[in-house]
């Protein structure tokens, strides 16, 4: 079974505005370092929209339709926060991008797909249940998560953020939802400055790492095999997603985490061992942060690889 790349031309349309670094040069550079000659197994799909029922598991049909709503119908652009953007055609990349983790959860749990990759924005994992902020519009790994659960009954979902930023909407969605499992590494007191350790979850659980300014591939590589990967064992996943977030990378402008593009590959290589455990190999990412261009596309080459089993 083949890896499977998810994406549409239409995440590249999502604009953001002048010196916005959540930008679609990031897009673009992570689909460029897909289309070497390593990368000719790489199947790839157009994401389709995600359907209401979709989204619904993880927002309230209010949300919904005030995101919808606020999308500008000119060539001008809509601010939900000085950070989070919205212009002519967010709407339908918000919408494929939630889509393409369904899609993606679908084939895997079909056997059409061993796991897969969704080079999509806008990203995810700061969307709350009720709001949208930090770059995000609806969550889409609480979303696929959610859709894996109750579209397929898969009863016991993980979601593994190794973003240097938390994923505090991905935790609020999940942190009473039966069945489910998040777990973060992420730069301590940095945007939004959640995750904290005592952050244990509801009925959903709950596993947060912070990590101190400066730390590297030793600490980060502990943080995983001390904390979070017995506890994702100990869960026995049947399946796992990725918030793939890439700005832990030394080079990252927007935080102060010394990680390598090696670093990704490993933790990729650890989170499949522990699908091949448990998981019948089921895997799906969606890409998350990253906005150092050249780190970027470096580390999401190495996890892509590291998903095709190279």
């Amino acid at each position: 079974m083949p890896t499977v790349l998810y994406s549409h031309p239409v995440c590249i349309e999502h604009d953001t505005g002048e010196y916005h670094p959540e930008c679609a040069d990031r897009l673009r550079a992570v689909l460029a370092a897909l289309d070497s000659e390593d990368f000719q197994l790489l199947e790839r799909e157009d994401a389709p929209h995600a359907t209401m029922e979709q989204l619904l598991r993880a927002h309230p049909l209010s949300h919904v339709d005030h995101v919808m709503s606020v999308v500008p119908h000119s060539d001008s652009h809509h601010h939900i926060d000085p950070d989070t953007v919205l212009s002519r055609n967010s709407g339908e990349a918000a919408l494929r991008a939630a889509g393409a983790v369904c899609a993606a959860v679908d084939a895997v749990a079909a056997k059409r797909a061993r796991n897969a990759f969704c080079a999509v924005r806008p990203p995810g994992h700061h969307a709350e249940r009720e709001g949208s902020m930090g770059f995000c519009l609806f969550n889409n790994a609480a979303i696929g998560a959610l859709h894996a659960r109750d579209a397929h009954g898969f009863q016991r979902v993980a979601v593994i953020d190794f973003d240097v930023h938390h994923g505090n909407g991905t935790q609020h969605i999940l942190w009473d939802e039966e069945g489910t499992f998040y777990a973060s590494t992420h730069q301590e007191h940095a945007y939004p400055n959640t995750g904290f350790m005592h952050e244990t979850g509801g009925k959903g659980r709950m596993v947060n790492v912070p990590l101190q300014a400066g730390t590297g591939s030793d600490d980060f590589r502990m943080a995983f095999t001390d904390i979070i990967l017995p506890k994702l064992h100990d869960f026995q996943p049947d399946f796992i997603l990725i918030s793939a977030g890439f700005d832990g990378h030394a080079a990252d402008p927007l935080a102060h985490l010394r990680l390598t593009t090696a670093d990704f590959g490993w933790v990729t290589r650890q989170l499949l061992q522990i699908a091949k455990e448990s998981a019948d190999n089921r895997i799906v990412s969606v890409l998350e942060g990253g906005y150092d261009l050249g780190a970027l596309a470096a580390s999401a080459r190495e996890h892509v690889r590291a998903l095709m089993g190279a």
